[in-house]
């Protein structure tokens, strides 16, 4: 079933040039970016992005490392895109991410695993709109 989900390539992954490598594997894997930006993240994006950890205890080191360069948001759209897209970036753990997943090549810490994903198809639809607006 095709679908649309929301990637962004968080700051380390362009302070690492990973970029190009990201994308060569998500285009590879047969999935189409429709659309793409690089853009910087202001505090409130990432309040609103992150709402579900605003209240933790770590949530600061998480705005400061978000808001610390920029991010390349992409509009990805395939088969089953979102639980594809799930299956090549690897668990959010970067320890349980299996050599061969985009975690599991290039994390280096949970903070620090390059790339985020939307987790369904209605959280990826309000994240499209939140990075790209609501004509996206």
């Amino acid at each position: 079933m095709k679908e649309r989900t929301y990637i962004m390539l968080k700051p380390n992954a362009i302070k690492r040039r990973l970029v190009g490598e990201v994308i060569k594997r998500i285009e590879q894997k047969g999935f189409e970016i429709t659309n793409m930006k690089m853009f910087t993240l202001t505090d409130e994006l990432v309040k609103e992005h992150y709402a579900h950890i605003a209240d933790k205890p770590f949530f600061p080191e998480v705005k400061d490392f978000m808001t610390s360069g920029p991010v390349v948001g992409m509009i990805v759209e395939g088969d089953n895109v979102v639980e594809g897209m799930r299956i090549l970036m690897g668990p959010t753990k970067w320890l349980e991410a299996q050599p061969g997943t985009i975690r599991g090549d290039f994390a280096i810490s949970n903070g620090e695993n390059i790339i985020h994903g939307s987790d369904s198809v209605e959280n990826a639809e309000i994240e499209i709109k939140r990075f790209f607006g609501k004509d996206a």
